[in-house]
């Protein structure tokens, strides 16, 4: 970053200065974990102007909804509660929020939930339309949850399985032996969060290179980076321009 007047005796060409906020020469800092999201991507005194700085986002915990839930969601509970008689077992809680129907499952039962939303007559949710990753880092003890969306094209009806495993111990089955189109998007999901998919036919990098170290999308991934020079001036790399909180 270089400051109007910031010139040196050699024709005013302009040089680099320190960024407001920087550490310099230091890695990323990780945020912490915290109750509450502060600012609208974790940082703090960073010289943001978006007016997301002083965001301070609350958590709150993801709570059973009560019955009944309204629209098709009932039915559908009420279907797979019948098909499957493990579902006291597998599903750990039913969500319904902003429209829409999440069953959060165990993940070792994740593959036998699906053969049954996809077969049964009841449900007969025919396509998983995505299959990805979240990292709640700091907010749940199993912070990593792969996300499932399913179509129902006979009924016209949508639902979203989630299911949450530990860094520690990420691994849950792979469903591409009921969903074919989960291959690439485990892979993805395998790429940025290191999330393992078990009995996944091939189960490698998709996006980053074979040899890659780390997984970009989880939150204490760090930013890393290589200097850009600008006319005359050198930009640091992301993890070096500003404290990350």
């Amino acid at each position: 970053m270089t400051a109007p007047n910031d010139r040196n005796d050699n024709g005013g060409v302009p040089v680099p200065t320190t960024p407001a906020g920087a550490s310099s020469g230091a890695p990323a800092e990780h945020p912490p974990s915290s109750p509450a999201g502060r600012g609208m991507f974790g940082i703090h005194g960073s010289g943001d102007v978006s007016g997301f700085g002083g965001l301070v986002r609350q958590r709150r915990p993801i709570e059973e909804s009560p019955r009944p839930y309204g629209g098709y969601f009932d039915e559908v509970r009420d279907a797979l509660e019948e098909a499957y008689p493990a579902f006291g077992e597998a599903i750990e809680k039913v969500v319904v929020d902003r429209g829409e129907l999440t069953l959060h499952v165990r993940p070792e039962r994740i593959a036998e939930v699906c053969q049954v939303m996809r077969d049964d007559l009841g449900l007969r949710f025919e396509l998983c339309s995505s299959v990805s990753g979240v990292d709640y880092l700091g907010a749940d003890d199993r912070r990593l949850h792969v996300v499932y969306q399913l179509t129902s094209m006979t009924y016209r009806r949508t639902v979203r399985l989630e299911a949450a495993v530990s860094a520690e111990h990420p691994h849950l089955p792979s469903v591409t032996s009921v969903y074919p189109t989960a291959d690439w998007q485990e892979r993805e999901t395998y790429d940025m969060f290191g999330i393992v998919f078990d009995g996944h036919p091939n189960l490698t990098r998709i996006l980053m290179p074979d040899d890659w170290e780390g997984h970009p999308q989880r939150k204490d991934y760090p930013l890393g980076g290589v200097p850009v020079e600008y006319k005359g001036a050198e930009i640091p790399p992301p993890d070096q321009r500003r404290s990350y909180q």
